[in-house]
């Protein structure tokens, strides 16, 4: 169901095959895997160590970061609640789980959108070695999601930088989460999850996640939650709400969520690295019409509208 596909194929130009096995993936399930990606285990491990180091403060040394959803900074635990679009979040089941929240250092020429979408990012002083591996971190990330949108546009029979050129000034999202363990949560309300069910708000996202029993689902076409499969040193992608509208729901923006902290194991901590791709936020996206798109209803929305109506809605404290 979900696909592991190797990049090296399509660098070695078996480039149809490829984009064929990514369209199939991205209208079954809205996820796939990719290895031969070429972003090293060494430089992952070195962020996820940088982003334990920060968690591990106190809550008097972190309060100082705090930011909102969709900020720049630390997310406490119960500040966010995922839920499905156009679903209420509801504060009394919050996402058992912290964040530290980043964005792309950047400039696009727009004052306006410059101030509202590309703030500073914040830097602990007690971890000063993450500036730098996350901003490696996230170059390599944005250099991978190129390689995707290119075969996302080829996969369509589009030219093959028609999405890349519609990113080239895209903000992006990048969150260090901590998924803490049992013994420091305590027992999950019914109904609570680590990340509770919910669609991603954009157009694809890169996950660089840990297995364990309170780990990634995806639901399926007929409403069932099944685990996501995991290879050793492959990303997990997947596509976005604004992607799928862009497909006209041709790509599937699919259900996910990460379980509680399981009692099977009560000290297990899990730490992901997530990085949630966007469009230049002044792009008017439209569905692609027929044959591309499978729906044309959709009316036009700006991209940075869709993104704070998203944002607002999982924000909870």
């Amino acid at each position: 169901m979900i696909p592991l596909i190797d990049l090296a194929r399509w660098r070695d130009g078996d480039r149809a095959a490829v984009a064929a096995e990514t369209d199939a993936a991205l209208r079954e399930s809205g996820f796939l895997m990719v290895s031969g990606h070429g972003v090293s285990v060494e430089l992952r491990a070195r962020v996820r160590a940088a982003g334990k180091r920060f968690f591990a403060l106190s809550a008097e040394q972190k309060a100082p970061y705090t930011a909102p959803v969709s900020g720049r900074g630390w997310i406490p635990m119960g500040r966010e609640a995922n839920a499905f679009y156009g679903m209420e979040a509801d504060a009394g089941r919050a996402d058992l789980k912290e964040s530290y929240t980043l964005g792309r250092d950047h400039r696009t020429g727009n004052a306006e959108l410059d101030e509202a979408w590309f703030k500073p990012n914040v830097w602990p002083a007690e971890v000063p070695e993450l500036a730098d591996l996350c901003d490696q971190y996230a170059r390599e990330i944005r250099a991978l999601n190129e390689v995707l949108l290119t075969i996302c546009a080829t996969a369509l029979g589009l030219p093959e930088d028609w999405f890349v050129e519609r990113s080239r000034n895209s903000p992006h999202t990048f969150n260090i989460n901590r998924y803490p363990p049992l013994s420091e949560t305590g027992t999950p309300r019914e109904g609570q999850f680590r990340v509770g069910a919910h669609t991603d708000w954009g157009m694809l996202t890169v996950l660089d996640r840990q297995v364990g029993y309170g780990g990634l689902q995806i639901q399926t076409l007929t409403g069932e939650w099944i685990d996501a499969p995991h290879v050793e040193n492959a990303f997990t992608i997947n596509v976005g709400d604004l992607l799928s509208r862009w497909t006209g729901d041709r790509w599937r923006s699919t259900r996910h969520r990460v379980l509680p902290p399981p009692s099977e194991s009560p000290s297990e901590e899990l730490v992901s690295l997530i990085m949630f791709m966007e469009a230049d936020f002044d792009t008017l996206v439209t569905p692609l019409p027929a044959p591309i798109g499978h729906r044309q209803d959709y009316p036009p929305v700006l991209a940075a509208d869709y993104f704070l109506e998203r944002s607002n809605a999982a924000t909870v404290g």
